[in-house]
Parts: C-alpha cells; structure tokens; sequence
C-alpha cells in the first residue's frame, strides 16, 4: 500500500511519548518531556480539546500542566484521575475542567476598563509553576495527589501503569521485574512479586482480578494475585522458529462492561458477545537480525488463555499496541513510525501507513465509542491517535467499510421479491 498523508493535530515543544482520550469531556490527553538533562527542552502533561470544525476533528490545546524535571513515560486514565509514570515514580494527578458561565454586562464593561482581559485559568491554590489554561471562559486545574516510588533496579524506571475496572487499585511494571499493587488514591502498598527476571514489558488486569504480565524473559504469565495460573504458548497453534526467540512486546485486555484497560498487554470484548473477553498479544524478534522475521499478532481466549489465531503483521517491529472500547479494532505502532489499524476478529489488516512519523511511535489510543466519540467521530467508522518521538500527534481516519448505503441494499430486496413474485406468476397462472 503506497505512502498516504496523515493529519498532524499537534506538535508539542517535548518528545511525546504516553497518549489517553478522556471520552466524556472530549479531551486527548498527551504527556512527554526532554527529561532531567539540561537541553530546555521541557517536561509535561498537555489536555487537548477534540473538536469538530467544518466537518473535520481537530485539536487545540487547552492547558499545559508542567512535570518540572521529570519526563511522563506512561498513562494510565480512571475518570479524570490520571496516573503518570515519571522514572521511577507514578504520581497521580487529577483533573477538573468547568465551563465559565458568561458575565452581565456591568462586569464585562468594567473588565474592559481595566485593561485587557486575562485568561482564565486554574485558582492559584491549585496551580503550579508553568501551569497555564489557553482558552478564555474555561477553569482547568491539575493537583498533585499522591507520588510513590514503584521500581527499585539500579536503573530504575516505571515501564507500565494501569486501573483494574473499578479504578480502586493501581498495578505498576518496571525494569526490576516485580509487580506492586496499589491502593487509590493513597498509594498505599497491597500487594507485591516477583514477575520477570529483567524488565517487565506490559501488564494487563483482567476483570475477574487476574492479571497478565509480559517481559524480556521471553515469557508471558497470568497471575491470580501472586499466584502463577499459567503459562501464554502462542505457538501451540502457530508458527514455530528453531532459531529464532521471540518475546511479546504488548499485551491488552479490555472489560466486556466497558472499561478500558490503560496498559499495553490487551483484553477485548467480543463484539456481539456481552460476557466475551480476549487477551491480545504482540510477539517480536527478541534480537535484531539483517534479514528480520516477521513480527505476530496472537488473539487469545479471555478465559481459558489458549490461542485462537495467530497472524503475521509485517516485518516492522512492533512498539505499542491498543484495542478498541468496543473490541472491534487493534491499533499498532512500530518503532520506524508506521501506524495501522487491524480488525480484531480475523486480525486482517485495515488500515496502514508506512513510516507516518519517520521514528519510533511510543503510544497509539483509539477515539472512544462512548461519551464525545460518536460525535467526534463523525462519518468515519474509527479514529486511532497516535504520538511519537518526533513531539507530533497524529490522526488516523477509517473510512466507512459499507460498500453501499442501507436504503440501497433495502430497495435491492424489495425489487428482488417484486422480480421474483412476477416469474412464478408466470410460470403458475394461479398464483397469488
């Protein structure tokens, strides 16, 4: 498929490298930073307005919360509550947005009077240095909840954060292989194991409490608590490779009630199916080789953790993963900046552009079905967002698959039966 332009709906002044959409307020939230080196290049967490203007979805920003020195690495959302891995650390931040109602006429008269009008902003209780609202008649705040240190390797850094689905306990993943557990908001400590020896790649909570980790070993794990249940095998009814070790890159679970899980390894709910769940996954070459192999994409029972398909997806490595609020799509990203859109039933590829950012994409999320999506969404029958090292976010469109619109296929029927009615009337003169 040749080379098609995408929309570009931001540029950040920082690398970009976490992306969540809160669906009830419309908000693409995108989150990044230059690091601790002294290069100016800044660190922080930016809430864009998703708006439909003249028939396309565009995005302003809409206020810029600044992280200080520390770089956002991950995401997670629960409401407007968000959890940001930032090095070795996940704070959690919560976010209010209110709508300003207009002034009367003395107040706007005097405001004039006075000078120019300001923007308003969060109350200065609850801002920080650098913190700024970029829309007049909007109050945002940001507040620092709680910070808690959750990886403790030599080099340590929080790789993974999610929410279980009633957004009451936090799991975090990181370089020193261990899974903690979280209460929230107090970050107090539940919960604690050994995971993976080496890095923990991606974390997935499930609804019923089980939890799926994937990491350098080259295995993938599900947990009942710290309790192993059982090993993933995707190649029990796929492809096998003597020598050549892959090891899963992304994981992603989404509850059949409607949560979506904020970590790359993925459940999804089976469209048509209420009580359906699958668990996706991402296999990729452990080593680079000069003539790489293909990387894999594995849907698996929700239940059970048997593989049900096994498909290949292309010889770009894969970087991140996401699914659909409704189950129906996978969002990929690849570390050389190519972005596509799978059907997560057949894992029969849709959509795809070849190196949309020319450089690793670091986080792919979907336009959530509820809430704003449909009206964002428009005509389009999905909407991916994508971010990358390159500090730009951007949009990818699925057309609309109906090869035809319903009345055309309803008056199709209704001819089909006139034509038929005639041709036995035809052939039996007592007919009808």
């Amino acid at each position: 498929m040749g080379r098609r332009r995408t929309p570009e709906l931001y540029r950040a002044p920082f690398p970009l490298y976490a992306l969540r959409v809160d669906p009830s307020a419309g908000l693409l939230i995108a989150a990044g930073g230059g690091g601790a080196a002294k290069t100016g290049i800044k660190n922080g967490v930016h809430f864009l307005q998703l708006e439909q203007i003249n028939g396309r979805l565009s995005a302003s920003l809409l206020h810029s919360h600044d992280t200080e020195t520390r770089a956002t690495m991950n995401l997670a959302l629960a409401g407007n509550i968000l959890a940001a891995g930032q090095d070795a650390h996940c704070q959690l931040l919560r976010f209010q947005i209110h709508q300003q109602k207009g002034k009367n006429k003395a107040e706007k008269a005097g405001s004039k009077e006075q000078g120019p009008r300001q923007r308003k902003g969060a109350a200065p209780a609850e801002k920080k240095s650098g913190d700024e609202t970029h829309q007049e008649g909007v109050e945002f705040s940001v507040e620092n909840l709680q910070e808690v240190q959750t990886d403790f390797s030599r080099d340590p850094l929080q790789k993974v954060v999610c929410f279980n689905h009633d957004n009451t306990l936090l799991a975090t993943g990181g370089t020193d292989g261990c899974v903690r557990v979280w209460k929230v908001p107090t970050l107090e400590k539940v919960l604690e194991f050994k995971a993976h020896e080496g890095e923990i790649e991606d974390l997935a909570l499930g609804p019923d409490g089980k939890l799926v980790t994937v990491g350098w070993d080259l295995k993938a794990s599900v947990w009942q608590k710290d309790q192993l249940v059982t090993q993933l095998h995707w190649q029990e009814n796929g492809p096998t490779f003597s020598n050549t070790p892959y090891r899963y890159q992304a994981c992603r679970c989404e509850d059949p009630r409607g949560w979506l899980k904020e970590a790359q390894p993925r459940f999804g709910q089976v469209p048509d199916q209420p009580a359906g769940l699958r668990l996706f996954t991402v296999q990729i070459p452990h080593k680079r080789l000069r003539q790489p192999p293909p990387c894999y994409l594995t849907a698996w029972d929700g239940s059970t953790f048997l593989p049900l398909r096994t498909r290949p997806c292309g010889h770009e490595v894969i970087s991140c993963l996401s699914v659909s609020e409704s189950g129906t799509f996978l969002g990929l990203g690849t570390v050389t900046g190519s972005v596509a859109i799978y059907i997560a039933f057949s894992l029969q590829r849709l959509y795809y552009v070849k190196e949309a950012h020319g450089i690793v994409v670091t986080d792919v999320a979907f336009l959530p079905e509820k809430g704003r999506g449909p009206e964002l969404l428009g005509s389009h029958e999905t909407a991916l967002f994508s971010v990358a090292v390159d500090s730009r976010c951007q949009l990818h469109l699925l057309p609309s698959r109906r090869s035809a619109p319903v009345w055309l296929l309803l008056l199709l029927c209704v001819g089909l039966i006139v034509m038929t009615i005639l041709l036995l009337q035809s052939a039996f003169p007592g007919f009808l």
